[in-house]
């Protein structure tokens, strides 16, 4: 179907996946454009590239295209989305490409999960790109040693980070499928914890019968579908002692870790560059799918104590004596807590933690347990609220966080204006100190100028 395609156009090319998908189309020849409300780091990397992006939605855009593939972000009312709709183009929505392009290969390989997702796909497309597989890869960051969050290769496998908003994994039949953890997430889609269960189910069963569901036992939530994947199942966790790959004796210090690997009565010592218990269980996941697809073990162990990191996760900005500058995408309270434990474990050190809630939605059901997460660190700034996909909903703010951690008693929490953070970081930090950014809006780019303030110093 493709071959018959040559003018393929991407409403809300700026997305981390759907400049992921443009860059790899791109490069098997096909003639890309694109557009979205405004530039960032995606859309400049793609022009680099000689990709025609506009930053304007406008009818125009879509003449003489023949294919439309359009962002989940994209309301149906857009204009450019509405006049490809009314003049019969084919229009597919980025999930439903992702399904056509994993045709494309003989084996998928699909992670799955609330948290971990990113880093546990980068890290599998690392150890198989180094095999000299030549993988196809597709992964919702930009992996340091890839420096682009996508692969072209010529091999027969398809590695990508399999979505459940909007449900989109549904659109995948993987070989492989992982499962990294549940949480309730996006409220937008799923009604409870139940309906993003079920949605997990249906996806663990859409694995090729002659493949496997790999499934971190150490998640309550994910642990309680496991009787009703009807694939074969492999478990991985470090809390839970039964688990089929685990990871014992389990050492962190200043970013770096090791630990003993314990699988089929193998026991093999791995180092990681990536801290925190979080990424201990992306490794387990990783070796489960390069194990099963039959890579040597010592190869794999390699490849991931040289796994180097993703952008925006564990993102180190500065790391020195005077200050260490860490930005991370976290914008669940899992993710949260994890980073801010991670750091905390690593390091004897202040730390301050600028975290910028992302989504009116998410902000008013976790507010809670924002507060929880963020309650480690010893200074904490909230910014407003990154409305990102969502309209304004003046019935919650980032006050909501700040109070709540008043209440738990915590006394050094304060709101601050995005545009004031800087400032502010200035006048409270002093040496010896780590300054931690988290969220998924722009909050990295407070980070990015308070490392280049202080280059200039």
């Amino acid at each position: 179907m493709l071959s018959q395609l040559k003018n393929i156009h991407f409403i809300g090319i700026g997305g981390i996946g759907m400049s992921g998908i443009a860059e790899l189309l791109h490069k098997k020849g096909f003639i890309i454009s694109g557009s979205d409300i405004s530039n960032n780091s995606n859309i400049e990397r793609l022009r680099k590239m000689n990709i025609q992006i506009t930053t304007e939605h406008l009818e125009k855009n879509i003449t003489g295209k023949d294919l439309i593939v359009y962002s989940d972000a994209i309301p149906s009312d857009n204009c450019e989305l509405r006049m490809a709709n009314n003049s019969g183009v084919l229009c597919f929505s980025r999930a439903k490409m992702l399904s056509e392009i994993s045709k494309m290969s003989k084996a998928t390989i699909a992670i799955s999960g609330t948290h971990g997702k990113t880093t546990t796909t980068s890290m599998i497309g690392t150890v198989v790109k180094n095999e000299n597989l030549n993988p196809t890869v597709i992964v919702g960051g930009v992996v340091k040693s890839f420096q682009t969050n996508t692969l072209l290769g010529s091999g027969d496998t398809f590695i990508v980070e399999a979505d459940e908003y909007n449900r989109t994994f549904l659109h995948l039949s993987p070989s492989i499928s992982v499962i990294n953890n549940i949480d309730f997430e996006h409220i937008d889609t799923y009604k409870n914890l139940d309906e993003l269960k079920e949605a997990f189910i249906e996806f663990a069963n859409s694995t090729q019968f002659h493949g496997i569901v790999a499934v971190c036992s150490d998640s309550e939530n994910a642990k309680s579908i496991i009787p009703k994947i009807d694939k074969t199942v492999i478990t991985f966790g470090v809390k839970d002692k039964s688990a089929d790959f685990r990871a014992e004796k389990i050492l962190q210090k200043n970013g770096k870790v090791s630990f003993d690997a314990i699988f089929r009565n193998n026991r093999i010592k791995m180092h990681l560059n990536v801290p925190g218990e979080h990424n201990i269980l992306n490794a387990l996941a990783a070796l489960v799918v390069c194990d099963f697809m039959g890579l040597k073990v010592d190869h794999i162990a390699k490849s991931l104590k040289e796994f180097s990191g993703v952008n925006r996760r564990f993102d180190f900005q500065r790391n020195d004596k005077e200050l260490i500058i860490i930005d991370d995408y976290a914008h669940h309270p899992v993710e949260v807590n994890f980073v801010v434990d991670s750091i905390k474990k690593n390091w004897n050190r202040r730390l301050i933690t600028i975290f910028q809630p992302h989504l009116f939605s998410r902000t008013k059901q976790f507010y809670k347990d924002f507060a929880r997460a963020l309650y480690s660190s010893d200074i904490v700034l909230i910014t407003e609220i990154y409305a990102s996909r969502e309209k304004i909903d003046k019935s919650v703010t980032s006050k909501s966080i700040v109070d709540e951690m008043k209440k738990l008693k915590h006394t050094n929490v304060q709101f601050i204006q995005y545009d004031k953070v800087l400032g502010g970081i200035k006048k409270i930090y002093r040496s010896g100190d780590i300054i931690l950014t988290a969220g998924a809006g722009n909050i990295w780019r407070k980070a990015v100028e308070l490392n280049q303030f202080l280059d200039k110093k």
